[in-house]
């Protein structure tokens, strides 16, 4: 190994999903050298899951051409319910883990320092370390997907609880006595705007004819219709889909007319597979929702913007993560 190369450092970042599971190698400026995904498979249990994870971490770290050694730390972005002061994740119920010291475990296993993150704070990280929030103070991000995320990067730190993460946006109240939620109360923006919504009630569409295009090239099965399912139907003209995403972008511009009001961000990113898929129709119409719910005084001082990292934001965000922890030490 080159002597340049032997100075440099390198930092793990993985995304540890409901579906898939990737792990990315950056150097010190976030360049990608090396990577591995591939399916969770949940289904497997906690034991299992936990190898595929580091194996699939390992393997990320030997496309890179990398021993374990050489990392300077590594970074995750988990789902669930995690101690971020111990670094558990004590219940993911996407996954089916529970009480998994999982920061302890990737320390142990790369011989180096690791940190957990929430997998939106995570990901609201990476796009405000290199991407849509790149050179701002305060950055609230939103990831409209089978639930809704938030989070809020303020000075470089991401915002949170004594123990745990926060900016539950999903679960604020977007409509008074509306659809259940699967927290169980009513009318959670999550239940109104995020992807299991909209494809649930698309599925309806489709059963009642309304939607054509999906029900020749998707069908009506909700887990059938995803994010590009629903772009590709709108692109060719499925109307009543069109109509569904438009309500949907109503309701999470009011709540986020009203983060605006409550934090003051300077920029305020929408990530996920919708909004990056249709993101004129997204910025239009929820900026467009947002500004009658905005206070005068807040009015023109945060910029609307679309994700740029697509894939890559939580992984990394959570190297960029440890290695901010890990220069402050």
């Amino acid at each position: 190994m080159s002597e340049h190369k032997s100075k440099q450092q390198y930092w793990l970042g993985i995304d540890l999903g409901g579906t898939k599971i990737l792990a990315e190698v950056y150097d010190q400026d976030f360049k990608l050298i090396g990577s591995k995904k591939r399916k969770t498979k949940a289904e497997l249990g906690q034991k299992a899951g936990l190898e595929r994870l580091l194996k699939t971490a390992r393997e990320a770290v030997e496309d890179a051409d990398l021993k374990s050694g050489q990392l300077c730390g590594v970074g995750i972005g988990c789902p669930g319910v995690l101690n971020l002061n111990t670094g558990m994740l004590i219940k993911a119920p996407n996954l089916g883990w529970k009480d998994v010291p999982i920061q302890d475990i990737l320390a142990k296993e790369f011989d180096a320092p690791a940190a957990v993150a929430n997998d939106v704070d995570a990901g609201t990280f990476g796009e405000f370390t290199c991407g849509a929030g790149k050179g701002a103070t305060s950055v609230f991000g939103i990831f409209p997907g089978t639930g809704i995320g938030g989070a809020l990067i303020y000075e470089g730190k991401i915002f949170k609880g004594r123990n745990q993460s926060c900016m539950e946006i999903g679960h604020l109240q977007a409509v008074p006595n509306g659809p259940l939620c699967g927290c169980g109360r009513k009318g959670c923006l999550e239940a109104v705007a995020g992807r299991l919504a909209i494809s649930t009630a698309a599925s309806a569409a489709v059963i009642r004819g309304q939607a054509p295009w999906l029900q020749k090239n998707v069908g009506s099965d909700p887990a059938n219709i995803r994010s590009g399912a629903l772009a590709d139907a709108v692109k060719n003209g499925d109307k009543i889909i069109e109509e569904l995403i438009i309500d949907s972008c109503n309701s999470l511009g009011k709540v986020l007319g009203g983060i605006v009001n409550l934090l003051a961000p300077d920029v305020m990113i929408i990530g996920g597979g919708l909004a990056e898929a249709m993101p004129t129709l997204y910025l239009e119409t929820v900026r467009t929702a947002m500004e009658p719910k905005i206070m005068n005084a807040f009015i023109g001082s945060c910029e609307l913007r679309i994700a740029q990292l697509g894939d890559h934001a939580t992984a990394l965000g959570a190297a960029a993560w440890i290695k901010s922890q890990q220069e402050q030490v």
